[in-house]
């Protein structure tokens, strides 16, 4: 097994709920980076429906503290409410700030029936909760275009334009932009996950638009098996499957009891997304117990093929979480 690929999850919604402070995000991702342990490091992103400081502004702010790690953001919920130009040239921007170190992950955000909020967030951008694949995946086509080319046209169902330009371009060459889904994950709820022609349709697009798929809440044997679809697309549409890259999305609450971990994540992550997950949902998205345990599910999920993963901290102790990952986790993985 290669080296484990790690990247932290910065709680940049936890500012706005007074659980940190906005400084305290680059104190972390400056010591993730001095660290050696972590590859990158991630911020999430919404506008009203779930509140926090603002992605790419904070990836900016992260590019002046950090010299080696990537800059993530997993996922972009609101790509379908950016205008595509003006955020090429935001993330062009970022790129070459940090020295060519952004990761663009993009996806769908929720549709209006998730809750009142994320329809208020479509509403108030003017979008339809109908449109967002086809704004997805437009906005995926004009931002290769416009991060490679010059005096770049498009017309298409949402966006039309003629001879753009946009500078500085990336430093990456391509500017890598994958897609984050989970099809088939349960609801927050815990009812039924999507049907099989939508899961079918979400494979699809990552193995026809995206670099690479950042998902969650799967088992490592989900994850084998639904990457490995995603790979027999990808050769389906004339792409190298080994050029696809994967990641996936978790959360880490390392404790003596893995029960009490598990609580307290649950604990946080309904505060966090202003939610009521199941405990069974929690379970199937959470590494937690001893620092012996997690070492042992995070070397199934990398046996099972996995790229990367990003983990966020559940539990409000971010600094102590940190510093156990870092001297009882992390030794045992990336030595």
């Amino acid at each position: 097994m290669a080296r484990p690929s790690f990247g932290l999850i910065l709680a940049n919604r936890a500012v706005v709920l007074g659980a940190i402070k906005a400084r305290d995000l680059l104190d972390f991702a400056a010591e993730a980076d001095r660290s050696g342990v972590f590859d990158a490091v991630w911020v999430g992103d919404s506008l009203v429906a779930k509140p926090r400081l603002e992605a790419v502004t904070l990836l900016s702010s992260l590019a002046a503290v950090t010299s080696r790690v990537k800059l993530g953001v997993g996922c972009l919920a609101t790509f379908v409410h950016r205008h595509p130009v003006l955020f090429a040239h935001q993330w062009a921007s970022l790129d070459a700030l940090s020295d060519g170190r952004s990761w663009l992950a993009v996806c769908l955000g929720g549709p209006d029936s998730a809750n009142a909020a994320q329809a208020l967030e479509h509403s108030v951008m003017g979008i339809q909760s109908k449109e967002r694949v086809g704004r997805l995946e437009e906005g995926i086509t004009i931002l290769r275009k416009l991060f490679a080319e010059k005096g770049v046209s498009h017309a298409g169902d949402f966006y039309r334009f003629e001879k753009v330009t946009i500078e500085p371009r990336p430093v990456q060459q391509p500017c890598p932009i994958w897609i984050a889904s989970n099809p088939t994950a349960l609801t927050w709820k815990g009812g039924a996950s999507a049907d099989d022609s939508i899961v079918e349709r979400s494979f699809r697009r990552v193995a026809r638009h995206a670099d690479g798929w950042m998902t969650n809440k799967l088992s490592p044997e989900e994850f084998a098996r639904q990457f490995g679809r995603i790979r027999e697309m990808a050769r389906e549409e004339g792409r190298d499957p080994a050029a696809i890259g994967s990641a996936l999305y978790h959360n880490l609450n390392i404790c003596a009891d893995r029960q009490a971990g598990l609580e307290e994540t649950k604990t946080f992550l309904d505060t966090y997304y202003s939610a009521k997950f199941s405990p069974a949902f929690v379970e199937g998205w959470t590494v937690a117990g001893p620092p012996a345990s997690c070492v042992e599910q995070f070397k199934r999920y990398f046996a099972a093929g996995l790229g990367h993963m990003s983990i966020r901290l559940s539990s409000w102790d971010q600094r102590g979480q940190l510093t156990r990952f870092l001297d009882e986790v992390a030794p045992a993985l990336v030595a």
